[in-house]
């Protein structure tokens, strides 16, 4: 088939033309195809944002920090188990300042308990506050509470370990 003969050039460019034609549709599809993929991926994205939104507020839910308090002779162990796990996720990453400010919390939902004694005592050391440390560390030693007793023995530990006996 020569293309100097017009009739042919013509043909040519119509052949030339629908596989233009073809190819740009069947692109179409896929750029349709892609499209619809990717909204699908959006709205997926957009259900599990709000789904972790709902989890960040039950996990919050009855303990803003800073705000912990307790009813005279009461104790909140929720608001205690957050504030102390926290306290201890910030102690074990060497923030110590807020390890305080949670385990203070935790003190304040539950002022009785021996461990969130021990906790504040441990953080003050850790802050190298000596004088708070060994004060909280007696109150823990000399508290009769109904908490965890292991708490009370870490610490009389400590207590001897900083020779508290020879300070006020």
């Amino acid at each position: 088939m020569s293309v100097t003969n017009p009739a042919s050039r013509i043909l040519a460019a119509l052949a030339l033309s629908v596989l233009t034609l073809i190819a740009a549709g069947c692109m179409g599809d896929q750029i349709a195809a892609t499209n619809q993929l990717v909204q699908q991926q959006q709205e997926q994205l957009e259900r599990q944002q709000q789904e972790l939104e709902a989890l960040k507020a039950n996990q919050n839910q009855g303990y803003t920090p800073g705000v912990a308090t307790s009813a005279p002779g009461g104790c909140d162990k929720g608001v205690e188990s957050v504030a102390s796990q926290r306290g201890g996720q910030r102690f074990s990453a060497g923030d110590f300042s807020k390890a305080l400010g949670y385990y203070q919390d935790a003190l304040a939902a539950c002022p009785t308990d021996d461990r969130a004694l021990v906790n504040v005592a441990r953080t003050y050391e850790a802050l190298g506050n000596k004088v708070s440390a060994i004060k909280y560390y007696r109150k823990a030693a000399d508290s009769s509470g109904p908490t965890v007793s292991d708490a009370s023995e870490e610490a009389r530990a400590a207590l001897e370990r900083l020779q508290a006996t020879r300070l006020p």
